[in-house]
């Protein structure tokens, strides 16, 4: 699953000769559909041509030569798939950009004393850069602060802390955005109409409160035509997912038309359960890349979903780490987007895959992370010459 979404320099070369190779076929399949231009696909086509175009300007320079002795820990709130990717993003950018270390370490559960303590560990072995997923979008501030006050730069990754707070920056999904495009394009496979359910994550998360509101505002915007009948949180584990999910759909699957999921687990256990049930009519919208979600889009049983970027995260994440420690800061004007956590987020990307675009989601989330890699220095930061 991790190696999905490697997108390191020393591979780029051999991907991209070989999806050039297949450019003809790729293209040709994903811009016309029985003789017609496919207009949906617009957007991953543009994530294509900018990979190719922005792999040759990386592999043309010479922008990340050299060595530091930059240490990166990368620790998230607490064990979730969605972290797993970095490690390899870790592994990765200690071999493209020189970095004296980059390494994903995980507290043994959600707790933020559990996140700490493990952070304060690790700079007691002599790792420099912290960047976390923040346990407490609140909590995490003051651990944060300390490193800052002690010169060791910090940053947000996939979850922003709450202003106001000393970390660089957050960098991650617009989650809400995500949220409502996903829920979007549910209610445009329903037709505009229908009864919908939404499972999502755990509330200690800041990112599960922006998806619930975005849902709601979608489905405000449908003209009345969509109803949220059941919001279930709190379940992205195995366990209660697996427990809240298959007795919904033992008591309410009937009165269901569509499902949205905006969290790894539900979205999991939500595609196995219509798979299982073998039951088509239901419309779902999921969220991330697991393996069982990917492959109910291609047997039909899923509509789509929106993925996030998590490799682009550590990856470029550890990059900025280092520049930073190497003596670089973010520009007065850099072009910061909003959240209603903070004012220096920056958006790592999100893709919408269905049936057309399932096979070629992988080179469109490349596209998006050596895009930002590419421009970074010059778009947000000043760095001694």
């Amino acid at each position: 699953m991790v190696s999905d979404h490697k997108i390191s320099t020393g591979n780029i070369l051999f991907v991209s000769i070989q999806n050039m190779l297949n450019g003809e076929h790729i293209f040709k399949s994903l811009i016309f559909k029985k003789g017609h231009m496919n207009k949906n696909n617009l957007s991953l086509i543009t994530g294509i041509l900018i990979y190719f175009i922005s792999t040759i300007l990386l592999l043309s320079s010479n922008l990340y030569a050299g060595s530091s002795d930059t240490k990166v820990a990368l620790v998230p709130g607490g064990p979730h798939p969605y972290f797993a990717a970095w490690e390899q993003a870790g592994l990765d950018a200690v071999k493209d950009f020189g970095l004296g270390k980059a390494d994903y370490r995980v507290p043994a559960e959600w707790d933020l004393s559990q996140q700490n303590e493990l952070i304060e560990s690790l700079v007691g072995k002599g790792y420099n850069a912290v960047l976390v997923f923040p346990g407490d979008s609140v909590g995490t501030n003051k651990i944060l602060g300390e490193l800052e006050d002690a010169g060791i730069p910090t940053g947000a990754l996939a979850g922003c802390v709450e202003q106001p707070t000393k970390t660089r920056f957050c960098f991650g999904t617009d989650t809400g955005h995500s949220a409502y495009l996903g829920t979007k394009e549910l209610i445009k496979a329903l037709g505009g109409e229908g009864k919908i359910a939404h499972f999502t994550g755990f509330l200690v998360d800041p990112n599960t409160t922006l998806r619930i509101k975005a849902v709601e505002q979608a489905v405000a915007e449908a003209g009345g035509g969509v109803e949220i009948i059941q919001v279930i949180a709190d379940i992205d584990a195995y366990e209660p997912a697996d427990e809240k999910i298959n007795a919904f759909m033992a008591a309410q699957g009937s009165e269901v038309d569509g499902i949205v999921t905006t969290a790894w687990v539900p979205a999991v256990v939500s595609a196995q359960a219509l798979t299982n049930l073998g039951d088509k009519r239901i419309k779902m919208v999921g969220i991330d890349h697991d393996k069982v979600v990917l492959k109910a889009i291609k047997d039909g049983f899923v509509h789509g979903t929106m993925l996030q970027n998590p490799y682009g995260q550590g990856y470029i994440g550890s990059y900025v780490m280092d520049k930073i420690r190497t003596g670089c800061s973010f520009k007065s004007d850099a072009p910061w987007k909003s959240t209603a956590q903070t004012d220096q987020f920056i958006d790592s990307g999100t893709v919408f895959v269905d049936i057309t675009t399932v096979d070629t989601y992988v080179m469109a989330m490349r596209g998006i992370s050596i895009e930002i890699l590419s421009t970074f220095d010059d778009t947000y930061l000043n760095c001694p010459n």
